[in-house]
Formats: structure tokens, sequence, C-alpha cells
């Protein structure tokens, strides 16, 4: 089933679209698949497409959807699903309106609900789980007689992760999940009010981030100010901790904490945890670089761009085929020979997964003449899937399955091999064990997960 690790964006007041679509581009790096974008001016309008934002979405386009309330959506889906369907928003026809969702998450139970809702009349276009988010608000919205009251209806049965905005007729709305899973936050951009999966958007933008929502948070967006409806709540929380080490700008607050500070600080406690004798710190980037300079901070070895990066490769992480990932990296990364050649380095990188990408560059780094290769990794290895997400599905694909750290650094080809230790990344994000997802080191997860026979 096609499920998604998304970004998402709301604003209503003045004219929107081009807002909408200059937040799209601020939060691309959230998923490079699909872009879309629906606004709402006595009919709701839509325009999505495939690709990058700029690709998906024309100028004429953003002229076309003028307007002064919309949701936006970029798509990255963890197991293919590149259909159009599947494309963001959806809309539908039903009680209160046209309605349109943007979904940032994955719904654990999505097969159930799908089922129940099936045997209930309704049919399906796709095998997205944010089509059944959407036509379960539906249901709940017209049983309950009431949009706020059927939303949260809904919610009571949504297990999972889930950042919502969601158009009904001329209303707007942004919810997130019990667990505060995923993230997403509000702002003010000039007179407009506006929600974001990230921060950043409010900065790129001119305007002022105001706060995060709170867990199982409703709130309406207006044209005069925000409206927060009662929340749904659990405690405690579930934070994904790979919004820190990985996915999140590092200039974006994540549920208040900046994510360089704390990738800075765990490079930081990872130099007093793995030190090494070495020539320079060499930053995998972009989510290596301030680790990397926490490291060079306390281990006083030089910090130096050893790897120049080709800004108009997708991401090679949330490629959604191996073989993609692969065959980009020789485009993706090149070194910086002067600073490689008979040097000793180490290589600062916020995690490995799978591992193949880590290994080309070790490669990489050896053919530009170093002496020594030393990896450091920003957070413990990934070991068991995610449900949440994040394409980490298979946990045979995963290289820290079934290997110890000396068969990982053998497999990699690197001198030495440390991962910062859970205590360093708990530390560093400033959060108990109990505040946060960590499924995916641990195997223990907030909400009950299938079982993948492990």
């Amino acid at each position: 089933m096609p499920r998604e690790y998304c970004g998402i964006i709301a604003a209503v007041g003045g004219e929107v679209n081009h807002i909408l679509y200059n937040g799209l581009r601020t939060i691309q790096h959230r998923g490079q698949e699909s872009a879309g974008i629906a606004v709402f001016k006595d009919r709701m309008l839509v325009r999505k497409g495939s690709g990058l934002v700029h690709e998906a979405i024309s100028p004429l386009d953003v002229i076309e959807i003028s307007a002064n309330r919309g949701i936006g959506h970029v798509r990255y889906s963890t197991l293919g699903g590149q259909d159009s369907e599947c494309q963001q928003p959806m809309t539908v026809r039903a009680r209160f309106g046209e309605t349109a969702l943007a979904h940032n998450g994955e719904i654990v139970n999505s097969t159930e609900l799908r089922e129940k809702l099936f045997s209930g009349g309704w049919g399906f276009v796709t095998d997205s789980d944010s089509e059944v988010i959407l036509r379960l608000l539906s249901v709940k919205m017209a049983s309950a007689g009431d949009i706020v009251s059927g939303i949260r209806e809904a919610m009571k049965e949504l297990v999972g992760s889930y950042s919502l905005a969601l158009m009904v007729g001329p209303r707007t709305f942004v919810v997130r999940d019990t667990l505060a899973i995923r993230p997403l936050c509000i702002g003010r951009i000039g007179d407009v009010h506006c929600a974001a999966s990230e921060s950043v958007v409010f900065d790129s933008l001119g305007g002022e981030f105001v706060r995060d929502l709170l867990p199982g948070e409703i709130v309406e967006l207006t044209d005069r100010c925000f409206v927060t409806h009662s929340q749904l709540c659990e405690m405690p929380t579930a934070h994904c901790m790979f919004e820190w080490v990985y996915f999140a700008r590092p200039d974006s607050y994540v549920d208040g904490k900046l994510v360089y500070d704390v990738r800075r600080k765990t490079g930081i406690r990872l130099a007093a945890e793995s030190p090494v004798d070495a020539d320079f710190i060499v930053p995998v980037p972009d989510s290596g670089r301030a680790l990397a300079i926490g490291y060079s901070e306390a281990s006083g070895i030089p910090h130096a761009e050893g790897l120049i990066k080709n800004r108009y490769v997708q991401r090679t992480f949330i490629m959604p085929d191996q073989k993609d990932r692969v065959s980009s990296m020789a485009l993706k990364m090149n070194p910086l020979k002067p600073v490689m050649d008979g040097k000793s380095i180490v290589l600062v990188d916020d995690s490995i997964v799978r591992g193949n990408t880590m290994k080309q560059i070790v490669g990489l780094v050896r053919k530009a003449g170093a002496r020594e290769v030393h990896l450091r990794i920003g957070c413990p290895p990934i070991v068991s899937p995610c449900y949440l997400g994040i394409d980490m599905k298979n946990r045979e694909d995963f290289i820290a399955h079934g290997r110890d750290v000396e068969a990982i650094r053998k497999y990699l080809g690197a001198d030495t091999l440390a991962y910062a230790s859970m205590d360093n990344l708990l530390a560093s994000i400033g959060r108990g064990p109990d505040e946060l997802c960590l499924g995916c080191l641990t195997g223990k997860y907030p909400v009950p997960v299938p079982d993948d026979g492990a």
C-alpha cells in the first residue's frame, strides 16, 4: 500500500496562491515526487502534478488559482504508488461542500478502516491511506452534523501518524495526531494566517512563527485569527526522532527545538564518545553538516567541505527505488581531492539505513586518495521497520540487521565506525524516551503495529 512522508501547508487571508507555491518550494526536501495546491474561491480549484513544485505547478497555474484560502502538499511515496490519483491534495464532494485534504504521515489501521468504509458503500480510487482519511472524515462529519465534531470522531478511529490540512467548503483546518508524531506548526505571513510542516516556511517568506500544534489539536484558520478547537490528547507524546536526525531542514524549529542545534550538540557529544586522530572532519552534505561542525568544535580537528554536492539531484534516501538511489550517487557527490589526498578523514553523517549509499561514498573518498576513512554517525543503528511514515519497511534491507558494528564497518570499507549512543541522541534532542518515537532504533512503537514476523 502506498504510504507517504510528505510536507503540507495551509493559508487563509489575502492572495494565498503565491504563499502556497513558495511555501511548498521551501519544504521541497520533504517530497520530490509530486506537488499540488487546492484553493477555494466559490468552488474548489486544484492544480497538481508529478515532479518538483516548479515542474508540477506552472506559473500560469499559480495565477489561475488566485484565492484567499488554500492548502498544498509535496509528496514522496514510501512504497511506490506514483500514479496521479495518489497525488495530493485529494478532493471529494461531501455533505458540507467540496472537501480537500493534504496529509503527512501513515495510518497503521488503514486496511481495517478501508474495509469498514467499503462495506458501508464507499468506493476507493487509490490504495492510499490518505484517501481513507478523507472518506472517513466525510462520513464522520455527515453523521455528526458538524465539521469539528466529525473531525474529532474521525481522530478517535485513526491509529498512526498524521498532520492534516483540510478545506471543507470555505473553511480551513489543520489537525495534528494525538501523539504529535508528525510535525505541524502555525504562523503569520503579513495578514495571512498559515500552517506548515516546518517553521522555516514562515522565516523564508518573511513571516513569523507562532507555535507548534499541540497533540491532537484542531486549529481553524480564518481571515482574522487562529481558532483552537478542543484537542484529543494522549500522553505522553511520541515525536519522530528522525525529524531532528534527517528530515527537517536545519533552520526549522520542530517542537521547540532548533534542528541545527540538535545536530550540532549530537556531533559534540559524538566526538567525546568516539574520538579519533585525523586531519579533517568532512560532512556528508547536507544533513551531516551540523553534526560535523559540532564534532570539529569538540575535537579540535579542522572542518572541511570535502564532498561537493550537486543540488539538482534528489535526496537519495527518499527515492523509492534502490536502483535510483545507487545510480544517482555518482551524480550527487564529488570528492574534493586536495582535501582527501593522503589525509585521514572523518566522514560524519546523520544515519545509515541500507548502507549502499554510504559504501559508495567511502569508495569515492578512498578513490580521491584518503589514507584513512573513519565514519561517525549521528544516531544509533536503525534495526526495525518504520510503520509511521518513513521508507524503512523491510528490516532485511537494513545494514544493521543481523550485523554488529564491526561487520558493518567491514561492509562499508571504513577504517573505524561509531554511532551516536541513545543517551547522546536523547540528550541532544532534550526529550526523554517516553516523549519520542524510537521504534526504528528499539523495535518498540507508540501504537500497535503489524507483526512482520521478526
